[in-house]
């Protein structure tokens, strides 16, 4: 039964990347003086290879390249961060409270390492923060 709809998600994935890529706007090419039989490629395959090649991002000064992909890693610093923090503090949380429930006696030292455990963890998480405002707003790609 899982199998039809593993094969359905994974389409489902597939479609929706490739639809992905097709949003992105390629760079203009520079037309030469001689007229060379030109091969048009595919979107999919100008953007992934503006994401693999750095410098075709400062194609010129109207450039949507730096401003998209800067959303698209503050997107991603803040959702792995925020992913990651929760699953650590629900675990660490979890153990505490099982550990409490077996010897209710160092219920005290128990909550005062889970709380410095949690503040850490949190950290973690404003780290992402920090870089997410950093790439939108004092982007440092951005000449």
């Amino acid at each position: 039964m899982s199998a039809p709809r593993s094969l359905v998600l994974t389409a489902a994935v597939l479609l929706s990347c490739g639809a992905l890529f097709s949003a992105f706007v390629p760079s203009p090419l520079a037309r030469s003086a001689v007229s060379a039989p030109v091969i048009a490629l595919p979107t999919a395959a100008l953007s992934a290879a503006a994401l693999v090649t750095p410098t075709i991002a400062y194609a010129d000064d109207s450039s949507v390249w730096i401003p998209a992909l800067s959303a698209v890693g503050a997107g991603f610093a803040i959702g792995l961060a925020a992913i990651g923090s929760g699953v650590g503090q629900g675990i660490a949380s979890g153990r505490c409270i099982d550990g409490i429930s077996r010897q209710p006696e160092v219920a005290d030292d128990l909550r005062g390492v889970l709380l410095l455990s949690l503040a850490f963890m949190e950290s973690l998480t404003i780290y992402g923060l920090v870089i997410a405002l950093v790439l939108l707003f004092a982007n440092p790609l951005i000449k």
